[in-house]
């Protein structure tokens, strides 16, 4: 084997399985890699031992994988690490003295090689191929690093905004109901809560005509009907005078207004319904009025 190899550090640490059914050409291989790099290496003799090995030992980086071995030839291990999801991602470079046709490159390649090196070794081609899958490896787990706290500045940023939008809701003067596209509450502010004198266990499912009433309208199903064909033709509506009816059957004016949230096929999912208590509004104009 040559002695001169030309090859720049590798930075992190990575673990290599070699397997090969011949001790002498293990020792050579694990010799020659430990020589240019800083990596862990783990052995197997056999192409069973190797599925052992990368099966049982997490975040192996790279199997360097005689071929022609006994019982177990490399083309039938490589094939078996592929079909396991712990081992289906890991590069496999074969090893091989028999490297003759198309056939047999291709048969490589199709069970899972990301390469080959003949025998007998070559030091420079060797600890090139390494290094080149150790860096591309390397850039995968930076760009994978990037994501992750990319994905978690951007899931903290979300919450940020959600609690920021939750304590606008919770400290709302206006009474805030959202609604079903059937007319029934799903959700509800504590400012809602307050004005109708229900829990937000109460409010849930409660059709909006039993605690709703607009002024001259007498029938809520034909109410409903009104609201959601003007909501679906404009999505949204103008402010309107109507009466909140307390749990207790008190009614409570307000000035009221309606808009439709739609998904991105044009379809209502939810009204939106904002309510502000006009009580001491009515009182200042019948003060007025006299």
């Amino acid at each position: 084997m040559s002695e001169q190899v030309n090859n720049s550090p590798i930075k992190s640490k990575f673990k290599i399985l070699i397997v090969d059914d011949n001790e002498n050409n293990l020792f050579t291989l694990r010799t020659l890699i430990n020589k240019h790099l800083d990596v862990d290496i783990l052995e197997a003799s056999s192409g069973q031992q190797a599925i052992d090995t990368a099966v049982g030992t997490p975040d192996i980086d790279l199997i360097v994988l005689d071929i022609q071995m006994p019982e177990m030839d490399g083309f039938q291990a490589a094939s078996m690490l592929k079909i396991r999801k712990r081992t289906r991602d890991i590069p496999i470079i074969f090893l091989t003295a028999a490297f003759k046709s198309e056939e047999f490159q291709e048969k490589g390649y199709a069970v899972g090689a990301a390469d080959y090196l003949l025998k007998p070794i070559d030091d420079n081609q060797l600890i090139h191929k390494i290094s080149t899958y150790l860096r591309l490896i390397e850039k995968e787990r930076d760009l994978n690093i990037i994501l992750e706290q990319q994905v978690t500045e951007r899931t903290a940023e979300l919450e940020q905004a959600r609690q920021y939008l939750q304590n606008i809701i919770n400290n709302m003067g206006e009474a805030l109901l959202v609604l079903s596209p059937e007319g029934k509450v799903k959700s509800s502010n504590p400012t809602a809560r307050k004005m109708l004198g229900y829990t937000e266990q109460e409010l849930i499912d409660l059709p909006i005509s039993d605690i709703f009433e607009e002024e001259g309208d007498e029938q809520a199903s034909a109410f409903m009907g009104t609201w959601l064909e003007a909501l679906i033709r404009t999505g949204a509506m103008s402010q309107i005078d109507a009466r909140f009816i307390h749990s207790n059957g008190k009614q409570i004016p307000i000035r009221f207004s309606r808009s439709a949230i739609k998904d991105e096929n044009n379809v209502i999912t939810d009204i939106l319904c904002i309510a502000k208590d006009m009580t001491g509004f009515s009182r200042i104009q019948q003060d007025d009025d006299e």
